[in-house]
């Protein structure tokens, strides 16, 4: 295996002078081994990690890793099953990791495409968990679903929030939603050639407050927020008597750039939870574009999580020009030093190079919220809980990551601070 001259110092002089145990030690810990059951700060390095791997959103209690639903779909156009997906819901909830983040315009894959099928997720996962409730009786850690309010021009009152909430409501089958989210910040202005753009996030901030004031929603969150925006958000709502719990936003190994990290501090500071969607960059952190890298160095497909692809050619494109360089935008060799020293620490823990990924998050303390669609997907996400990297691990992967001199931006028309929405593609930024 080869490493960098800079990695494999640190590899030499630290990595390999760690005890190798489920137990590692924060900068403020001296003794190896030592246990501590309340974190003296918002990175997790050296904490104890209990049986349930669990931290909180406000006033809820979740597994480290969540469950993102937007590729969810029903079998039947006109039923709202999938057998996969409620297995899927099943282990989850069986083993104290149901936590989904949904949304009300997720839905069927067909229906979506015909503007229709709002909704139907929220209905889907919500009768998934309660089979499971009925069939396996109380889990040790409640189930939890987030789900998300879609701005869009014709919603302009703080009514139109609680309204939609209401339908959320409906959807789910709760009297009360654990987590509302704001799905994003107003950038759909379709009017905005013609030199009107009129932002309407104070309204829905507006909107959010009243569901939480009559009772409709434990709590509330907003998603693709840069620290400035967060903050201003986290004041709005305090003048209303309402706590800002979380702020979704693209994050991992390779997104860090763009605002992401000082995002993720900024609510640190200001005790907001990070919730990072496209946590493993689109596939590319699992390893499944760099199959002759894991291949040479013993890593089979049964090593790697979502190896089914269901990408566009144009997605596909652009993530094997990540994964391996165009010698343009991406240098020769794109990502393979960072999959490299992934594939270091994932052997020396018996772990997988996804699982890295996703403790990486969890170890700068965020939750990652991985797609899921197969019991396998998720057993293998449970896998990046109960354990914890160290700091010198974490410190060697954001070496390499930085190193490779870019970020991952998205591939094809996913991007990470683009939105199509119809009439063209909206822009926004972690500011």
């Amino acid at each position: 295996m080869q490493l960098s001259k800079s990695a494999y110092v640190l590899l030499s002089s630290l990595l390999f002078c760690e005890q190798s145990t489920a137990y590692v030690l924060s900068n403020k810990e001296a003794a190896p081994g030592s246990v501590t059951t309340t974190p003296k700060s918002a990175y997790t390095y050296g904490r104890p990690v209990p049986k349930t791997d669990t931290t909180k959103i406000g006033t809820l209690q979740v597994p480290n890793v969540g469950i993102g639903t937007i590729s969810w779909s029903s079998d039947d156009f006109f039923n709202l099953e999938n057998k996969e997906l409620e297995q899927v819901t099943s282990t989850a909830y069986a083993s104290n990791c149901a936590f989904a983040d949904t949304a009300e315009r997720y839905g069927s894959h067909v229906k979506t495409a015909l503007g229709m099928g709002y909704g139907d997720t929220e209905k889907m996962t919500s009768k998934f968990l309660r089979r499971a409730e009925e069939a396996q009786g109380p889990s040790r850690v409640d189930p939890v679903i987030a789900t998300k309010f879609t701005p869009i021009p014709w919603r302009t009152t703080a009514q139109s929030v609680v309204d939609a909430c209401e339908q959320s409501r409906k959807n789910l089958g709760v009297e009360q939603i654990d987590l509302y989210q704001i799905h994003m910040p107003d950038i759909v202005q379709p009017l905005r050639f013609l030199g009107k753009d009129d932002s309407k996030d104070e309204i829905y901030w507006d909107g959010l407050a009243e569901c939480y004031h009559k009772g409709l929603v434990k709590n509330v969150g907003v998603c693709n927020y840069g620290p400035t925006l967060v903050e201003k958000c986290q004041k709005h709502l305090a003048k209303r008597g309402v706590p800002l719990a979380s702020n979704q936003i693209a994050y991992s190994l390779l997104g860090r750039h763009d605002g992401a990290q000082e995002t993720l501090d900024k609510c640190k500071q200001l005790g907001i939870k990070t919730l990072a969607y496209y946590p493993f960059a689109m596939g590319l952190l699992t390893g499944k574009y760099s199959k002759e890298l894991l291949a040479a160095e013993g890593f089979g497909d049964k090593d790697m999580s979502l190896t089914d692809s269901k990408k566009s050619s144009l997605e596909l494109k652009d993530l094997n020009k990540y994964a391996n360089g165009d010698g343009l935008d991406i240098p020769e060799g794109g990502i393979n030093p960072l999959i490299t020293t992934m594939l270091t620490i994932a052997k020396r823990r018996g772990k997988t190079l996804s699982q890295v990924a996703l403790n990486y998050i969890i170890s700068k303390g965020a939750i990652p919220i991985p797609g899921c669609r197969t019991v396998a997907q998720l057993e293998e996400n449970i896998g990046a809980l109960g354990w914890r990297l160290s700091a010198t691990e974490v410190k060697m992967l954001e070496l390499e990551a930085d190193k490779l001199g870019f970020g991952f931006d998205g591939a094809g028309f996913k991007r990470t601070s683009e939105k199509f929405v119809g009439y063209g593609v909206e822009t926004f930024r972690l500011e």
